[in-house]
């Protein structure tokens, strides 16, 4: 009975590996069958492109690669159509469809190397360098490549050179910009106090005018330095000089002929105390930065 059991359970091992060989079998035909007809169709847009029409073959390269995602072919051809259309984003797409799919190392040597010429036209030097490089790894005995890596890095290089001298102009254009704002900015603040300082100096020179002046910027007269509390200390000392009439008035001033001794000394005097408080004035005016207090005759 143990016989027959394990006889059994091989028997049922065995047909599920058949099964499974069976599966597995029909796949690779299926895959097989649709390379085939990816392959037709990559064929037909060759002849199409090579007729120059140029969208009936993209057609038929989107069918074949459609088919069969093996068909290494048909995305590498349209890669090259695209680029020599100067499409070149479209072209790099598919390029790397075809490396993707690659088993092959000469396939993907060829994929990398169109890559790096994709990556050379728009200037991207140092993916240029990156894609020359790993068509190398596949196959490092081909001289296009090798010559085409050697010219990405120099390119490289000098883009490098050029995009440091771009920055060190940029950093000088902008180091010369603020020193002008800073000079600008020193110059105005020396001229706000320069004219602070020449307001200053005109104001103070006119506080010193108005203190040897009057309000109407002249010498004020002896007389009229007197206040009122003056004028009624004038009219307390002599009570019996208010209002006369104008006649009696005339009486009493004396004539220019008929000056008393007294009055003259007096007229003396007042001239001489006058010369010299306009000389002390004079004296004055020359200090400067000193105001001189008049002395006032009560």
């Amino acid at each position: 009975m143990t016989k027959i059991r394990l006889v059994f359970g091989l028997l049922l091992c065995f047909g599920w590996v058949q099964a499974q060989d069976d599966t597995t079998l029909e796949v690779q035909k299926e895959a097989e069958k649709a390379l085939r007809a990816s392959t037709n169709l990559t064929y037909e847009a060759n002849k199409e492109l090579t007729s120059n029409d140029f969208v009936g073959a993209e057609a038929e390269y989107r069918r074949a690669i459609s088919k069969s995602d093996k068909n290494v072919a048909a995305p590498f051809n349209l890669g090259n159509a695209y680029y020599n259309r100067e499409s070149y984003g479209e072209a790099f797409g598919r390029y790397k469809q075809a490396g993707d799919a690659a088993e092959d190392k000469a396939e993907k040597h060829k994929a990398f190397h169109n890559m790096g010429n994709v990556f050379m036209k728009n200037k991207e030097y140092e993916k240029a360098v990156e894609a020359y490089k790993e068509a190398l790894r596949n196959n490092p005995t081909d001289e296009e490549t090798r010559y085409n890596l050697a010219l990405a890095k120099k390119m490289l290089e000098k883009q490098q050179d050029e995009q440091k001298n771009d920055q060190d102009q940029k950093k000088d254009k902008q180091d010369q910009k603020d020193q002008e704002q800073d000079q600008n900015k020193d110059q105005k603040n020396e001229g706000g106090d320069n004219d602070k300082q020449d307001e200053g100096k005109q104001n103070e020179d006119e506080n010193k005018d108005k203190g040897d002046q009057g309000e109407n910027g002249q010498d004020k007269p002896e007389e009229n330095q007197k206040g009122d509390g003056d004028e009624k200390k004038e009219q307390e000392k002599k009570p019996n000089e208010g209002d006369q009439p104008q006649d009696q008035q005339q009486q009493q001033q004396p004539r220019p002929n008929q000056l008393s001794k007294q009055q003259i000394q007096n007229l003396l005097e007042a001239m001489q105390n006058e010369e010299k408080k306009v000389q002390e004035k004079m004296e004055a005016r020359k200090v400067r930065g000193q105001k001189v207090k008049n002395e006032k005759d009560w």
